[in-house]
C-alpha cells in the first residue's frame, strides 16, 4: 500500500482528500500537515473514523513517516516550500494549489525533472469532467472565430482568475495556433463604462470573467462564438467529492510517471 501525507489537511479540499485516502484500501494514510490544526487528532479535523493520527505543523514533523506521496492542497504561498521539501527527501507530489508566484512552476519542473528526483504531478483541476472540457475546448478553438471564459467558484477562493480558466485558455490559445487560425475576432469594446467589466485579458487577448459567489463549489463556461452561431461547454462540480477520482488516480499513478507532469492529460490518454 503506498504511504500518503497530505498537506493543507484542515482546508476544505485537504479534509476531502483525507478522507477519500482513509476509505481507499490501496492506500495509507499516514500523516497530515497544517499549521492551522497542529496538535489536533485527524480524526476531529477531517471528518475520519478515529485513529491515532495527529495534525503536525510541518513537513519537518513527518520526516520519518516513511511517506511515499504527499498531496499538497494548500496555497500559492505555503505550496512551494512543502513541494521543494519533497523533492529533498524523495517523495513523490500530487499537487492541486494554484496562484503560485511567477516562475515557481518552472522551478519546480526543473527540481522534479532533475536525475533521481522523485516525481511530481500538477494539475489546475482534479475533476475529470474539467479536464474534458479543455479537451474539447481545444477542439473548438481551430474552427470558431471568437472565444470568452467565464469561471465561477466558491466565494473564499483567495485567487482570481483561477488556475483552471487560466490553463483553459493557454491550451484554447495553442491550439488556435497550431491549426494556423490565426488570432481570434478583435474585441469590439470603444469605451468601458465601468472599468475591468469586459473582464482581464489572458492569453492571445481572450477574455476571462471571475465570479466569486456563497454557494458555488468550482465553475467553467467556455463560450465560442462564429457567424450565426455559438457553442458553450460548461462544467459543474458541485462537491469537492468530485476531484477526488482525479486526485486518487494522480496518487495511484505519480510513482510509475516519471519528471514533473502538469495536468493530467497525460494520465487519462487524452
Amino acid at each position: 500500500m503506498q504511504r500518503v501525507a497530505v498537506f493543507g489537511a484542515a482546508g476544505r479540499m485537504g479534509a476531502e482528500v483525507c478522507r477519500a485516502v482513509a476509505a481507499a484500501d490501496d492506500l495509507e494514510l499516514v500523516a497530515a500537515v497544517d499549521p492551522a490544526a497542529a496538535g489536533r487528532p485527524l480524526a476531529e479535523v477531517a471528518g475520519i473514523p478515529a485513529g491515532p493520527l495527529v495534525v503536525a505543523a510541518s513537513a519537518a514533523e513527518i520526516a520519518e513517516r516513511g511517506v511515499e506521496v504527499a498531496v499538497d492542497f494548500t496555497h500559492g504561498s505555503a505550496a512551494p516550500a512543502h513541494l521543494h521539501w519533497c523533492a529533498d527527501n524523495g517523495v513523490h507530489v500530487v499537487s492541486g494549489t494554484t496562484g503560485l508566484a511567477a516562475g515557481e512552476t518552472a522551478r519546480l519542473r526543473e527540481r522534479f525533472s532533475a536525475p533521481e528526483a522523485p516525481n511530481a504531478i500538477m494539475a489546475p483541476n482534479f475533476a475529470i469532467s474539467a479536464v474534458l472540457l479543455a479537451r474539447f475546448a481545444e477542439i473548438a478553438a481551430r474552427h470558431l472565430e471568437g472565444v470568452e471564459i467565464i469561471e465561477l467558484h466558491h466565494a473564499s477562493k483567495r485567487d482570481a482568475p483561477s488556475g483552471t480558466a487560466l490553463d483553459t485558455a493557454r491550451r484554447i490559445a495553442a491550439a488556435r495556433e497550431r491549426a494556423g487560425g490565426g488570432p481570434f475576432a478583435p474585441d469590439p469594446t470603444l469605451e468601458e463604462r465601468l472599468p475591468g467589466s469586459r473582464g482581464a485579458l489572458g492569453p492571445e487577448g481572450i477574455r476571462i470573467h471571475a465570479v466569486r459567489l456563497p454557494g458555488l463549489v468550482a465553475h467553467q463556461e467556455v463560450i465560442f462564438g462564429a457567424l450565426g452561431q455559438a457553442l458553450t461547454i460548461r462544467q459543474d462540480s458541485f462537491e469537492r467529492t468530485s476531484f477526488m477520482p482525479g486526485v486518487l488516480l494522480a496518487v495511484r499513478r505519480v510513482p510509475l510517471t516519471p519528471g514533473f507532469t502538469l495536468g493530467l492529460e497525460a494520465i487519462l490518454a487524452l
